[in-house]
């Protein structure tokens, strides 16, 4: 992937909309990038670069979204349908003048993504789904607001959970603080993804190898494509700007899945084994990151 298409005059605007010229704007970061590019490393074009008014917009977006994940926690128990979930998340973002990304995108039928125990993500939910006492759930929301896209779940523990449920989710959800503290400018994707994996399978786990983070902002889904079973030095330089979404899926048995064929959304492990998932959305930093959606 090329830093961009053209050569730009330094004494003409900056790319990115400030109104400064090119020389006192971007042109040294672009120059650094070019240098990871001729040393054969994947860098982001200029379009996966955020605007510090898009990033704000965003940040509007994520406010929403961390709002009504809030509201869910306050709300969820045993006994409760993922259709009232999926009821809660809808009324809170469009209270707040927002629309839930995941609704009819690309026939999707509800406002949220609910995956209870062996399903690793994209649970529709169901008004004949109805919580028990020892499951664990991830809550996937998704906000549109003023064109701009926020991303973030979050997993809960109902009644009685087992120790070896819990622990899952707790390991997950450190999987996660490990990618926050690795997403930094001038480092690759891969350094960050092969420390959450590494976290993973030191306890025992396995991290899905198909489905990963992806960026978020201006579109639902942009690219880097992220992985979290990466090598050191490999997958696309994080750079100040980029926007994404840090979502290890961590099973406890084998890390093969397969697809319902009935819905031909819902993400279920081969063995039946339960996953776990966390999700905050991120946006790279002049000195790590800023945590947009969680």
């Amino acid at each position: 992937m090329t830093l961009t298409n053209h050569k730009i005059d330094r004494n003409h605007p900056c790319w990115c909309g400030s109104g400064k010229k090119y020389k006192f704007c971007h042109m040294a970061f672009d120059e650094k990038i070019r240098k990871f590019e001729l040393a054969g490393a994947i860098v982001p074009h200029h379009g996966l670069i955020k605007t510090p008014a898009q990033i704000e917009g965003i940040r509007e977006s994520a406010k929403i979204n961390n709002a009504v994940l809030d509201e869910v926690a306050e709300k969820i128990c045993v006994g409760m349908t993922t259709e009232e979930i999926d009821k809660i998340v809808y009324d809170v973002t469009t209270k707040s003048g927002a629309i839930p990304a995941p609704l009819n995108y690309e026939g999707f039928p509800k406002s949220v993504c609910t995956s209870i125990n062996e399903e690793v993500c994209h649970g529709i939910p169901d008004e004949n789904v109805i919580l028990q006492d020892g499951d664990i759930i991830n809550v996937d929301v998704s906000t549109i607001y003023k064109g701009f896209f926020s991303d973030s779940s979050r997993m809960f523990c109902i009644g009685d959970v087992s120790p070896e449920n819990r622990k899952l989710v707790e390991v997950t959800k450190e999987c996660v603080e490990i990618g926050i503290q690795n997403a930094k400018p001038w480092t690759f994707l891969g350094d960050m993804g092969s420390k959450i994996h590494q976290h993973a399978v030191e306890n025992g786990y396995k991290v899905v190898r198909e489905i990963g983070g992806h960026g978020c902002g201006i579109e639902f889904h942009e690219d880097p494509w992220v992985s979290y079973v990466s090598t050191p030095g490999t997958e696309m330089l994080m750079v100040p700007g980029m926007c994404f979404t840090i979502e290890p899926m961590v099973n406890m048995g084998t890390d093969e899945i397969y697809e319902d064929e009935d819905n031909g959304w819902t993400i279920y492990t081969a063995d039946g084994k339960p996953s776990a998932q966390w999700e905050v959305q991120v946006v790279i930093t002049e000195d790590g990151c800023e945590v947009l959606a969680h």
